[in-house]
Parts: structure tokens; sequence; C-alpha cells
């Protein structure tokens, strides 16, 4: 075994070319990016990020459990170099095949060709796709592990806890049992770059931390409840995520945070015996307006559901997210013009991505002067959403007449009706494919 030159966790902070020490015989090898500024497009990363691996040493060899993105490979390197031989590597898991977290793994595993990979039973294309191995090469040597497999390192063991959709289909989390070190993956992470890299030593991050969860966790909040009752009974000592701050201080404060994330705010308003359903709408004229007051009262002939109805020009869009999370259905009204959807609908609509609407029922109206595209194409994003469109849209040529009226309060009464029904159609998730 080579002598360690990390530092220990008490005084850990990242500098060049050294791994850190957070728990006896357990190193952070990652990287750092502080002037990152936008991650994957839609995430704003006002204090940059790191990309979190870590090393494991035991009786038997060493465990690599993640790399960094490719750009970082050569402090990855380096770090490992300072702590642990190529050869001594046994093992290699990987929580999450996303390319920040595995742009090192082709050159990790030329350097140490011994080790065997271990990823979720979900991973295998992805690792194909990401290696692509040539067929003069010999087969790629990796295993497919589930909750409860275990891989020994002597007298350390690593346990594979399966956490599907956090947030890709194939990430898992790994256990470290004899430490109570949980090396979660994406979960629990933000981004957030300290060289301190320890939560009690760095600075306020509980806004990346609950941003991060906003923009990557909360479509899959179901799936957060799943991983969170594997999570809960195990004995920890650290969160090691992929993503910002190591959390050694108090870590179940950030279990019991995603917890209070991932239920519904709305619980006490809204009871579990009532459904509801939401109407918005823009109106350029009004008649949009009165067809959206008359669904509104034909829906509200039904018991047990609770109608909500908004005009959108009155209010900023992103306050209205919470709400249709928590809703059963959501119906959008807007006019035709220039042949297109307003765009405070479109707004609207666009932020509903960081929410899980599968299954969720939807519906659209409006009034148009000439061809009325709007309804239509309202229907097809809310399809795209993963949403169900039982209730054909309606829609009314310029100013509605009482009949016209009439018709939109029985529509409102097919939509209550289609609550009701608890009728859930087929969603496909293409995730489930192939």
């Amino acid at each position: 075994m080579m002598p360690l030159r990390a530092e220990p966790a008490a005084r850990a902070i990242a500098k060049p070319g050294e791994a850190v020490e957070i728990a006896p015989g357990v190193h952070w090898i990652g990287a750092l990016d502080p002037t990152l500024r936008t991650f994957d497009i839609i995430l704003r990363t006002a204090n940059g990020t790191t990309y979190n691996a870590y090393m494991v040493r035991g009786t038997d060899g060493v465990a690599v459990i993640d790399t960094v993105k490719a750009e970082f490979a050569d402090d990855f390197f380096a770090r490992i170099e300072s702590v642990a031989r190529y050869d001594e590597i046994r093992i290699i898991v990987l929580n999450h095949l996303e390319p920040d977290h595995t742009g090192a793994l082709p050159e990790l595993m030329r350097r140490a060709p011994q080790a065997k990979l271990y990823i979720s039973t979900r991973a295998t294309a992805m690792l194909k796709a990401l290696l692509k191995p040539k067929e003069d090469k010999a087969p790629l040597a990796f295993e497919t592990v589930g909750t409860g497999d275990e891989v020994s390192l002597g007298d350390r063991t690593l346990r594979f806890l399966h956490t599907p959709f956090l947030h890709w289909p194939d990430t898992q989390c790994t256990y470290l049992v004899e430490e109570g070190v949980l090396f979660s993956g994406d979960v629990f992470g933000c981004h957030y770059c300290d060289t301190r890299l320890l939560n009690d030593r760095c600075g306020d991050f509980r806004f990346a931390f609950d941003y991060y969860y906003a923009h990557i966790m909360r479509p899959f909040k179901t799936h957060v409840m799943d991983a969170l009752k594997l999570i809960e009974p195990l004995p920890l000592k650290i969160i090691a995520p992929t993503h910002g701050p190591i959390l050694r201080d108090r870590p179940r404060r950030y279990i019991t945070r995603y917890r209070e994330l991932s239920t519904s705010s709305f619980t006490d308003q809204i009871g579990n015996e009532e459904r509801s359903l939401i109407i918005f709408y823009m109106s350029a004229y009004g008649s949009t307006a009165r067809m959206a007051e008359a669904i509104c009262a034909g829906a509200e002939e039904q018991s047990g559901l609770r109608v909500s109805l908004y005009d959108l020009e009155g209010g900023e869009t992103q306050p209205f997210v919470d709400l249709i999370e928590s809703a059963d259905a959501l119906a959008l009204g807007s006019p035709t013009i220039n042949g297109d959807a307003v765009k405070p609908v479109w707004d609207l609509l666009s932020s509903l991505a960081v929410i899980d609407l599968k299954g969720k029922l939807g519906a659209s109206f409006g009034s148009y002067g000439w061809t009325g595209e709007a309804v239509r194409m309202i229907e097809d994003r809310m399809r795209g959403l993963k949403m169900r469109v039982p209730v054909a849209g309606l829609r009314v040529k310029l100013i509605p007449t009482d009949e016209e009226l009439e018709e939109c309060r029985a529509f409102g009464r097919a939509i209550a009706g289609a609550i009701s029904s608890g009728e859930k159609g087929r969603v496909i998730d293409f995730a489930e494919l192939g």
C-alpha cells in the first residue's frame, strides 16, 4: 500500500494533484470547475460545479467510484496517483453514465485493465454506446447489479441500491457498509464549487441545493420517494454526491429536505378525497374569457371537484407550477393569433418540464377568427408532456353565442367526468423501450 498524502478530513481542502481523505481509507479524487456558468443548457451555476469521484481502499484492493468530465481527466488521474497505483484498482463503479461522470472512464480502463466495472441493470446499452467497443477487442468486463448486491474489498463492502430515474434510467447509489458512506450519484448533489469540499466548512449552498432539486429531481418525485425508502434506514455518516459539497455534518438533514421537497405543499388545502381542476386562459377581446367562465361553471357541477380559474395576463408563470403539479387536471384557453396560441400559454407549458405530468389530464379551448389552430397545438404539446387529453378541444368562432356557452358548460362537465372516472390511459415512456 502506498503512503497516503491526502489531508485529514478535518482540514480537507482540494489542492492540485492531491486526493482528499473524507473518511478512513476513503478519498475524494474529483475535479473542480469554478468558472462554469451554465450546466446542460438549462441550469445556471453562479458558483461553478464539482465533478466528484471517490476512491475506497480495502485489504484486497481499491475501488474507484465514478469519474469526471473528460476535460478534467488530468486532475482526476493526478489525484488517483497521489494515493494508489493503477494495478491496485480492482473495482470501478459507475453510479450514473452521463458524460460528466464517465469522461475519464475509457482511459481509466486502459490504465487499470484488470479492474471490473459495476453498473446498474439499466445501464448496459448506455455503457456500450459510451465505450463503443470494437469487434476485434476483448469483451467489456462488467457486471450489472441491483439493490442488495454487494462486492467485497476484503475488509470493506460496497452495497448497491437501485434508484432509477434520479435522474436517468441507469442511476444507482453505492453504500460503503463499514464506514456508513453513501456515494449517492446525482442525488443530494448541487452545482456549487468550493475548494473546502465539506458541507460544514464551505459557503452557504442551500439555494444551490434546492435549485438543483427543482430542475433535476423534481420531475421524478415518485422515484425520489422510492429511493428514500431504501436510503432512510441506512446508518449514515457521510453522503458523497457527484456534484457539490460532501455532506458529512448532519447528513440526514438533506434526506429530510428531499422528503419535504418531494411532498406536496398543498395537502392541507386540497384534501385527499377531493380532486382539482385548474383553468388558465388568455383573452384578446373577452371571448376566450367567457368560454373559461362557462367551462368553470360546468365543471363545478361535479361534486368533490375543486375548480380554480386564472387569467394568465394577471400573473407570473412560475408560481402556477406548484398548483399544476398538485392538480388532477389542467385546462388551457387561448385565442388564435397569427396562427398560433399566445406567448403566455407557451411560457406556462414550457415551465412544466420541471414537474411530472405523466397521466395528468389536459384539455384545451379558445376562440378564433380564421382557422383556430391554437387549440390543436396546445393539445399536441400536452400529449408531448405525457398528459392525457380524453376530451376533444373546444373552439368557438369570434364571440360565443348562448348556445355555444352551453357547449362550454358541457365541455366543463365532460372534463369533470373524465377526472372523476379515474380512467387512466397507457402513457408510453420511451425509456422503457428497447
